[in-house]
């Protein structure tokens, strides 16, 4: 089969979109890993299927597939692109879209022709939301919801986080000689996290400021993770350590998150990039 695709970027953690609205296709698992190969395929963190409404209160349904295959939850750069995608593309003329998930919805509203915010829901703090099974043999942190975990390093104090899908966010002192590689690599399979976890490393700048490396589930560290910067930002507001309106500055590019705690949904504004459209054969 031939599809229609386009390759896509927010802030460096790039996607291919395809149109399943006007083209049909069943995607297996092999069909995302060849598309996402960056060598033999396209080359992508995650494939990203636009779908019709799944009822008639939204205006379309979102699919995320990690590179390795793997379907997930959310992606906030990759809900960034959505927009753009739709509205490029003449999908909708809508300026306010409603868009369903497998978690459930998302808001995303177009600023301007690049630039888009997204209503990332309520961020919860219950282990079992992400799921995360704390031992009750480790001490938990003073901190509220941050726990220490062991693993094969050490041991890490991390805050478990679910922006609809899981994140465990860790302050380190400094991004650059982090080992983001290593130490995400044994938390993102760590077996607390019975569906792994994207792993976030942040630093601290000021109240009003951080830096942010993640490595995400199923794909390695990225230029970007919107739905991380979410969930570090969460993380920091709860915890006491950062103000209602943050500036995340990822590998990629700048985000800005907001969030006023408790059940307020937490808004994330951001570019969305057009690389290139093109037809692959499968």
């Amino acid at each position: 089969m031939q599809l229609r695709f386009t390759k896509m970027h927010g802030l460096g953690n790039d996607f291919v979109v395809i149109d399943l609205l006007s083209q049909n296709a069943q995607l297996s698992a092999a069909h995302i890993r060849h598309i996402a190969d960056r060598h033999l395929g396209i080359g992508c963190d995650q494939v990203l299927l636009v779908e019709p409404p799944a009822t008639t209160e939204t205006d379309f349904h979102y699919r995320i597939y990690n590179c390795d295959g793997t379907e997930v939850e959310q992606c906030g750069n990759g809900a960034r692109c959505f927009g753009k995608f739709v509205t490029d593309k003449k999908l909708t003329g809508k300026r306010h879209l409603k868009v369903s998930t497998n978690t459930g919805l998302i808001n995303i509203d177009v600023v301007d022709k690049n630039t888009f915010r997204v209503d990332m829901g309520v961020p919860s703090f219950d282990p079992m939301s992400l799921p995360f099974t704390p031992d009750n043999a480790l001490s938990a942190s003073p901190q509220p919801n941050t726990y220490s975990i062991d693993h094969a390093q050490g041991s890490s104090e991390i805050t478990p986080v679910s922006m609809g899908n899981p994140h465990a966010v860790m302050v380190v002192d400094n991004i650059d000689t982090a080992d983001v590689a290593g130490l995400g690599e044994v938390l993102e399979c760590h077996s607390q996290f019975p569906n792994n976890v994207n792993v976030g490393f942040m630093q601290i700048l000021s109240r009003n400021s951080i830096k942010l490396r993640v490595f995400e589930r199923g794909v390695g560290e990225t230029q970007a993770c919107g739905s991380g910067a979410c969930a570090a930002v969460a993380a920091g507001i709860n915890n006491g350590i950062l103000d209602a309106e943050v500036d995340v500055e990822l590998l990629g590019g700048q985000l800005n998150i907001q969030w006023s705690g408790g059940n307020a949904a937490l808004i994330m504004t951001g570019s969305a990039t057009k690389v290139f459209d093109g037809k692959i054969t499968l």
